[in-house]
């Protein structure tokens, strides 16, 4: 693989991670910092990945050592860690709880398309939008079978409707929505927005969720040892642990439930009112929702690769729970409970 194609590589990954932020998107005055990251660690924290090797690893700094780093220039330093601190206090550094983050700091970023997906993910999630691109199909062409990649296919189409009855219908939607048949294409860039965020989410939901039940069942396996049988405060934070990550993992999975019910409600009724309440309703749980699976997919991440197989003895496990499970639980439980599942 050539170094260009390993950099776009390591590129999309950034842009299609809940926990990496890389810093070229945002407009600092230390041009070394263009090359660092942050990124959440296994307790949460924001830390400066100052660079990543697979042979040296990760380079990790706290934000406020960094300035020890860039000595030469100070004040430009000074006034670019202001920036990287208010940043760092996010949740989640996906790249839809990004855009509200850095818009609520009236921060401007370097490069909008970075605040995007990249086609790689946008590809993976086909099957996922599909759900919300079929409704939009059938509302206009009614049940005739037609092949939609993407939102780009949709206002591909939209713009060039093949049959009378589907411009009608185009007409008939732009009315109830109260905008102009021109600006069809617009709604459907940030329909389609909207609900790729979605998308995307439910799909690092559901690649998270099944491997939070096998964590669980890995540490219930040592329930049994004498280690853990003889020490009733082991027994109580393996009991609470599970409770906090079986109320979380419930709890946001029942958000999504909710979604997909109003979502199948502005089908039934559309109108701009009702898209706007799907809209706000969405995007106004970006920020919870991207908080708590970063959360659970940092976590999970660090037991997949420092467990690969399985295994590890009960005292090897109790204290991998101990220092890195629990430290931050408390935070991701108490995300999700300040959110909980909107009224259907």
């Amino acid at each position: 693989m050539s170094r260009a194609v390993e950099d776009q590589a390591r590129a999309d990954e950034a842009r299609d991670a809940l926990h990496i932020l890389p810093l070229s998107m945002i407009p600092l005055e230390t041009a070394g910092l263009q090359q660092a990251r942050l990124i959440k660690n296994v307790r949460l924290e924001t830390v400066v990945e100052m660079f990543h090797d697979p042979q040296a690893g990760s380079g990790q700094v706290p934000p406020h050592q960094v300035a020890a780093y860039f000595e030469s220039n100070p004040e430009e330093m000074e006034r670019d860690l202001v920036k990287i601190q208010k940043i760092g206090r996010a949740s989640s550094f996906d790249v839809y709880s990004s855009r509200i983050e850095l818009r609520r700091l009236k921060i401007d970023v370097n490069n909008v398309e970075s605040l995007t997906l990249s086609d790689r993910k946008k590809a993976e999630l086909t099957n996922y939008m599909r759900v919300f691109t079929r409704p939009l199909v059938e509302y206009v062409y009614g049940m005739e079978e037609i092949q939609v990649q993407d939102v780009g296919d949709l206002i591909n189409m939209f713009a060039n409707p093949n049959r009378d009855e589907a411009l009608r219908n185009l007409r008939m939607m732009a009315d109830r929505l109260d905008i102009g048949l021109m600006e069809i294409p617009q709604f459907l860039e940030e329909y389609g927005d909207i609900f790729l965020s979605l998308a995307y989410f439910k799909k690092c939901l559901d690649d998270i969720v099944p491997e939070t039940q096998r964590f669980m069942d890995w540490v219930n396996d040592i329930r049994a040892s004498a280690e853990v049988r003889r020490d009733s405060r082991q027994i109580r934070m393996l009991d609470e642990i599970e409770s906090d990550l079986t109320d979380i993992t419930t709890s946001i999975t029942g958000r999504f439930e909710s979604f997909d019910n109003r979502s199948r409600d502005f089908w039934r009724d559309i109108n701009a009112q009702t898209f706007r309440a799907i809209r706000e309703l969405i995007t106004s749980h970006h920020v919870t929702i991207g908080g708590v699976l970063c959360g659970l997919a940092v976590k999970m991440s660090l037991w997949k690769a420092r467990f690969a197989r399985g295994g590890g003895g009960p005292n090897r496990r109790l204290e991998f729970v101990k220092s890195e499970i629990l430290p931050g639980l408390s935070h991701i439980r108490a995300l999700e409970q300040s959110a909980r599942a909107p009224t259907q």
